[in-house]
């Protein structure tokens, strides 16, 4: 044998490139067969850090020129070492034998295994000592610097850890051997077939691309979790090849080459892949008219899950891993499941391609384009129908997160800390149970003493009596749980409501008037209670079953063997898969459901506040009937959720039956071979019902997440409105000093394209009454609004006091300002509480002189119970007049400096309006006003009058000064007086007629007297 020991010396290692010089230090020759593989040991040190790797095998054969001339060698030892100067030293201990020369022998083995020119010098029969420097950088035109001895290093372990490329006794011709494909083909096949797909013909898809194809505008990309799973199960599978070599090779031993094959070539396929997956995201073939991903790609997930399945037709061959009775086994079926879960879930994920558009590229472009000509709807129009319930789950769940943990409240804070250490508590009972049901057993079996049998019997009594919902009991654990939590329940549920209710009012005018307000009550209802049932599903029904189910495997592998952990985990993985796949695809019919109960629930709602309206018009069959058709699209709508519902139930009774089957065959075939005992099918069938009883509350509890998911969108989009009108960050009170209101050159639009006000410009001087006069359309009742600042304004500003009003707090503002509107909506409340809205700290004697101001305390006090009185719904148990000077008195009572009057006497009668009059006058007394009118003559007296006509100020004055213009503003006050004197000549011609019907028939009773 001869034991050669080689030491490289690197000079100058501080420099990036350096020569690499190679010295033959020592050597020793003795003739005999060569030895078992010996263990070789790579230490490579640099700068203090020793990376220490375990390698076993020998090197194949070295054929040089003449076949008579052979050396078998095994390296050693390999070793890399710094000295303080920086110089490298690689050492390397060859173990060989050699048929020939020992001298020629080692001057080929240096050629070989450094690709150098070497010379050696010999010193007698059993001594051999020599140099050789290799030139094989210089002769590749570079020097090597630390990172390429470093890859050397690695190389040169590896070749010398591969005996052959095949097993022992296996050539690549042998495809079947012992009931089974072999390794060497299978790992030689699949991974030159995918990276052919994903290489060859992916770099067509490429170039087909490029040259016909064009850059996906971001917005039409879908933004999909699924999409990100994707990417992470290709870069899963991409690191999992090289992984499962590194684990190979650790093992010792010789390892074929097929290993080493396998881990390249399949990590540059599933490389290759990722890049086509981000490449059909990114862009778009323009006159595609299908969806989904290239048929290279499905082709390639297709075939790489149709090759994991391979490995079933070898079931019965000793080669592969399905005896599971060694670790190493054991491990390889790990890796092997890992395969064929992330390529199975792949091929899945490919046909639904989650982050490409759901429709052609060119549709979504045209119907982009008519969007943006007639400023319609969205982009992609409403498809909430198709879309995931898990679409932004990481935004909801950041909604969630403030009320999930009780910020500021340190009790509640325990609570929550309680709650979750029972909940642990309650998963380590639920392991102990079905243990000592089994000790029972066995005791029994055993004839144990009765005084053993009877304390494990009362410990699994008292398990029984503590353990909580992970068998499907309520034992005292679960409802001490569900006590403690009571308090936090009701934290979150106020939290949500206020929070919300807040929102809604913080929202613009803009918002609230396209709103229907039964929508809005069934979102929030069923958005606040889905809250509640979120929390306590995830927290204490999903995250438990899922702790219960990984416990469980690890459990009944630990304790039985793998094939009881892979039954679980097969039924585990179909039942949770299928849950998901249907229960998503049935989404769209419980959303539809919700759709059809708010459609029927708005018609009830509209119909009953408007209740006179149907009985004026006679139409109470007919909104019967409307409710009545609505109900029925509902009862479609829920047909179709609890069919789907059915189904679902159906499928994973199907998958929980098949799992007991399986695992309670093998557990008693195990007892009848004398491998376990009666107590273990016990422990077996109990563990196993506890684990499918929470197993199967999972599906319900998905279905129950997604409900409360799809429960909760509609309050989401009410969290998601954007207040359109905020307070600026540095906005201060405002100081009210006189009252002067100044509007200048504001433009104002409630949709693009259509401008309703245009350069308006005019001032309020302190105690002054401006009046707003125009046709409807005109802009008026929108210049009541920007100074309320309902809406901001879009160009100009307005200003109070020199102070502009965009840049003070609304609160402040509003404070300052009183408003009685046309329409007066009264609360369904008493009447001294409704007048008390105007400042709800005002007393009961304030309350009453601002009715007496308002000239109506005399009118309520009438009333069979005087303030007590309740107006009903939205004041409708009054008349028009009452209602509008209960507004009045608000404002009285409210007492701002600033009065704003929007047509507030148009919609009563003449005579009403002359009696309101006064009221409104005593209002506006030495106050600033702005005052809406239709009638002009409840105008006269106002110091500036103001004629809007298309969003401008067509005229200003005095009415004295407008009627001498003989402008708009006299035209209108022309047409009213004759509109007035016709319906006075037409009211005196009424009551002639009725006073002529009423006269008694003279001319007939003096014929009779004759």
């Amino acid at each position: 044998m001869v034991v050669s020991s080689r030491r490289f010396k690197i000079a100058g290692a501080h420099s990036r490139h350096v020569p690499l010089r190679v010295f033959v230090e020592s050597c020793a020759a003795t003739s005999g067969p060569s030895g078992n593989a010996a263990t070789v040991y790579t230490f490579i040190e640099n700068s203090g850090c020793m990376i220490d790797a375990k390698l076993t095998g020998s090197r194949s054969t070295f054929m040089p020129r003449t076949q008579e001339d052979k050396l078998q060698f095994q390296i050693e030892a390999f070793r890399f070492k710094q000295d303080h100067s920086g110089t490298i030293y690689i050492t390397c201990h060859l173990r060989a034998t050699a048929t020939s020369s020992p001298l020629d022998s080692l001057h080929k083995a240096c050629s070989f295994v450094l690709g150098s020119n070497s010379w050696v010098a010999a010193s007698g029969d059993d001594h051999l000592c020599g140099c050789c420097e290799t030139s094989c950088a210089m002769r590749k035109g570079r020097s090597l610097d630390t990172e390429d001895i470093f890859i050397v290093s690695v190389i040169v372990v590896i070749m010398a850890k591969i005996q052959s490329y095949c097993e022992a006794g296996v050539s690549m011709q042998q495809v079947w051997v012992e009931g089974g494909l072999t390794l060497c083909f299978y790992f030689t096949l699949v991974p030159c077939v995918l990276l052919a797909l994903s290489f060859l013909f992916g770099t067509l898809l490429c170039l087909f691309y490029s040259r016909y194809g064009t850059e996906m505008e971001p917005k039409f990309i879908p933004r999909s979790g699924l999409y990100r799973l994707q990417v992470v199960l290709s870069v899963l599978l991409a690191l999992h090849a090289p992984g499962w070599a590194v684990y190979r090779v650790s093992q010792g031993g010789d390892q074929p080459g097929y290993v080493v094959l396998y881990g390249c070539l399949s990590t540059l396929g599933w490389i290759c892949a990722v890049g086509l997956l981000r490449l059909e995201r990114k862009r778009v073939l323009v006159r595609d008219r299908t969806r989904g991903h290239s048929v290279v790609l499905l082709l390639y997930w297709a075939v790489a899950f149709a090759a994991e399945n391979l490995a079933f037709i070898s079931w019965m061959s000793p080669q592969w891993w399905w005896a599971l009775e060694t670790p190493n086994q054991q491990v390889e079926f790990a890796f092997w499941l890992l395969r064929y879960f992330c390529s199975g879930l792949l091929f899945i994920l490919g046909l639904k391609a989650p982050g490409l558009p759901r429709r052609p590229y060119m549709l979504m472009i045209n119907e982009d384009e008519r969007d943006v000509e007639h400023s319609a709807q969205p982009l992609l129009g409403d498809s909430s129908e198709n879309q995931s319930t898990w679409k932004d789950f990481g935004k909801k769940v950041r909604l969630l997160i403030p009320y999930m943990w009780p910020k500021g409240n340190a009790i509640l804070q325990l609570l929550v800390v309680l709650c979750l250490g029972l909940l642990g508590a309650e998963r380590a009972i639920n392991v102990f149970v079905p243990i000592y049901y089994k000790n029972i057993v066995n005791q029994l079996t055993d004839g144990s003493s009765w005084k053993t049998l009877a304390f494990t019997v009362c410990i699994y009594a008292l398990l029984k009596f503590l353990q909580g919902g992970g068998a499907g009991a309520s034992g005292f654990v679960s409802n001490m749980r569900s006590f403690l939590w009571i308090r936090v329940q009701q934290y979150t549920n106020r939290v949500v409501q206020v929070r919300l209710f807040g929102h809604l009012h913080a929202l613009s005018l803009r918002w609230h008037l396209g709103r229907r307000t039964g929508d809005v009550l069934r979102s929030i209802d069923r958005g606040t209670s889905s809250i509640n049932s979120l929390l306590s599903y995830i927290v204490f029904s999903i995250f438990p079953t899922i702790a219960d189910i990984v416990i469980a495997i690890i459990y009944f592998i630990s304790y039985f063997n793998a094939w009881f952990g892979l039954i679980v985990f097969v039924c585990m993985t179909l039942y949770l898969t299928l849950t998901i796949i249907i229960t998503e695809w049935r989404t769209k019919y419980r959303r539809d459901m919700n759709i059809q109960d708010n459609n029927a629930k708005s018609k009830a709602v509209d119909s009953l506040l408007n209740f006179e309206t149907v009985k004026y018009y006679n139409a109470e069959s007919y909104e019967v009937n409307r409710f009545e058709d609505a109900i029925l699209k509902y009862q479609v709508s829920e047909w179709k959720t609890n069919a789907s519902l059915a189904f679902l139930n159906q499928t994973q009774n199907l998958i929980i039956g098949a799992g007991l089957l399986a695992g309670s065959l093998l557990c008693a075939y195990f007892v009848t071979e004398g491998k376990f005992k009666v107590g273990d099918y016990v422990l077996f069938g109990t563990y196993i019902i506890q684990l499918y009883t929470p197993l199967n509350w999972f599906g319900t509890y998905y279905r129950m997440i997604q409900n409360s998911f799809i429960d909760m969108e509609s309050m989401f989009k009410l969290f998601t409105e954007e207040e359109e009108v905020k307070d600026d960050v540095n906005a201060g009170s405002l100081y009210y000093r006189q009252g002067k209101v100044e509007f200048e050159n504001v433009f104002f639009s409630y949709s693009q394209g259509k401008e309703i006000l245009k350069d308006v410009s005019f001032t309020a001087l302190p105690g002054q009454t401006v009046a707003l006069v125009g046709q409807s359309g005109s802009g008026k009742s929108t210049i009541i609004r920007l100074l309320f600042r309902f809406y901001d304004v879009q160009g100009g500003c307005i200003k109070i006091d020199s102070q502009d009003i965009s840049k003070v707090k609304q609160s402040s503002l509003r404070a300052h300002i009183g408003v009685v509107p046309q329409d007066t909506v009264l609360f369904n409340d008493n009447i001294r509480d409704n007048i008390r809205y105007g400042r709800v700290t005002a007393s009961d004697l304030e309350v009453e002189e601002a009715a007496i101001a308002a000239d109506i305390h005399d009118k309520i006090m009438t009333f069979p119970e005087g303030y007590e009185t309740q107006v009903g719904e939205r004041g409708l148990k009054l008349s028009g007049g009452e209602k509008q000077r209960v507004a009045i008195a608000r404002t009285i009572l409210k007492a701002p400096q600033i009065i704003l009057l929007d047509e507030a006497t148009s919609a009563l009668d003449t005579q009403t309006e002359r009696n309101i009059q006064a009221s409104l006058g005593k209002v506006c007394a030495n106050r600033t006003s702005i005052v809406v009118a239709h009638r002009l003559s409840t105008i006269i007296g106002a110091d500036l009058i103001l004629v809007l006509s298309d969003g401008q100020i067509a005229e200003r004055g005095g009415h004295e000064e407008l009627l001498a213009k003989g402008g708009m503003y006299s035209d209108m006050w022309m047409k009213q007086q004759q509109a007035q004197d016709s319906d006075s000549a037409s009211d005196s011609e009424t009551k002639d007629r009725k006073s002529e019907k009423l006269q008694p028939p003279a001319s007939t009773t003096t014929n009779k007297s004759h």
